[in-house]
């Protein structure tokens, strides 16, 4: 290729060069933008004035009872409760009731086979009958020998009869007189036997010894049962028995026959009334707790036994209790906050919170009785914030 041909080869750098200039320029006007806004803003910041918040004092006060509350965890179990069985051995002959059966007391809810011990009860009742008629006949014979005596007696001082023939009458009463006494202790004897003989028959009957509700059956209709050998498990539900513990230095001021209430998962927006019954005098060396017990009436029977159940109970104890304004609290994350006032700046803290009383809210946790706390656009606030403080 010939020299001055290669000199004509040229890039034309003008045929595109309009749009390139012109996007090079909006980039540059756009850089420039965001700098003189990123400049103003914080300028703004850095010399705008601060936002306004009012500020409030925690406070020491009491609360609007004048009792400490006192919530433990407890669980419900029945007043009484008994394991029923068999005085006497045999097969079951009849069931009366199945698991959860009403029962009364002194209902008959299950009978053993008793035809040996019933037949030997008859024997007992027909030989009571037969000592009593011996002892009718007795009576009549010794009302006889008496009125023949005293009549051998007028004729022996008459002369009439011989002193041998006084003699007999005599006899004969003194013999029907001690008869008496033998027959009127056989009848004794048969009523002991006819008492037992019927103690026989009922041990093979099976009574509800209080009114309840059968918790559990462990044998069946036609089963061999033994003596003392459980049969079913009946249970009191009404009233129910609380079972939990307070702590050590709660004691003094919980007292038998004070009320409380108890609320279970069942029914979590009732309220279950009970009064304490019996404390225990000695303290668990592991736990420092005390023992108590609590009845609780259950009418409808909506408790049932073992059930878990929540203690709320207001002690005579008065305390002071630290609380801010309601409104003074953030919740965020289900965690409430409150915001502190240290110089001209806010430092959050994460609040224990108690009790709401009245349009204050009781804290447990996370403020000092002297520190004044943000009350006002408190949603708006965030951790380290510089504020004017407009005072309370």
């Amino acid at each position: 290729m010939k020299s001055d041909d290669l000199s004509r080869l040229k890039i034309d750098r003008t045929a595109h060069g309009g749009p390139v200039r012109r996007r090079r320029n909006w980039l540059r006007y756009g850089v420039a933008a965001l700098v003189v806004a990123a400049a103003a803003a914080w300028g703004w910041n850095r010399f705008a004035a601060p936002p306004s918040v009012e500020t409030a004092t925690v406070a020491a006060v009491y609360p609007s009872q004048s009792y400490t509350i006192l919530n433990a965890a407890g669980y419900v179990v029945p007043e009484r409760k008994a394991a029923l069985s068999s005085k006497a051995s045999g097969r079951l002959e009849w069931l009366g009731v199945q698991e959860g059966s009403r029962v009364k007391s002194g209902e008959v809810i299950a009978r053993l086979d008793n035809q040996d011990v019933g037949a030997s009860r008859d024997s007992a009742v027909a030989n009571l009958g037969v000592a009593k008629a011996n002892l009718e006949q007795g009576e009549a014979e010794l009302f006889d020998a008496e009125h023949s005596y005293k009549r051998a007696q007028d004729l022996y001082n008459q002369k009439f009869i011989a002193e041998s023939a006084l003699d007999s009458a005599r006899a004969r009463y003194e013999k029907a007189r001690a008869s008496i006494s033998s027959l009127r202790a056989s009848i004794r004897v048969a009523e002991a036997q006819a008492r037992a003989a019927n103690v026989a028959v009922d041990q093979t009957l099976i009574r509800a010894p209080f009114d309840g509700y059968v918790q559990q059956r462990m044998v069946s209709v036609g089963e061999l049962v033994k003596v003392q050998m459980p049969v079913m498990t009946v249970v009191r539900v009404n009233p129910l028995k609380l079972l939990s513990e307070i702590p050590e230095r709660m004691a003094p001021w919980v007292k038998v026959g004070q009320p409380l209430t108890l609320s279970v998962d069942a029914f979590p927006d009732k309220k279950f009334a009970a009064t304490i019954s019996r404390i225990s005098p000695a303290v668990n060396t592991q736990t420092r707790t005390f023992a108590f017990e609590a009845l609780a009436p259950n009418e409808e029977a909506l408790l049932k036994p073992g059930t878990f159940a929540r203690v709320r109970l207001e002690t005579s104890l008065v305390e002071q209790v630290m609380t801010i304004p309601y409104g003074a609290m953030q919740y965020r994350y289900g965690v409430y906050r409150a915001f502190v006032i240290e110089g001209d700046k806010l430092t959050a803290r994460e609040l224990k919170t108690g009790d709401r009383v009245g349009d204050r809210m009781e804290i447990l946790a996370g403020l000092n009785k002297t520190d004044r706390v943000a009350v006002t656009d408190v949603d708006t606030l965030t951790d380290g914030m510089k504020i004017a403080d407009e005072g309370e």
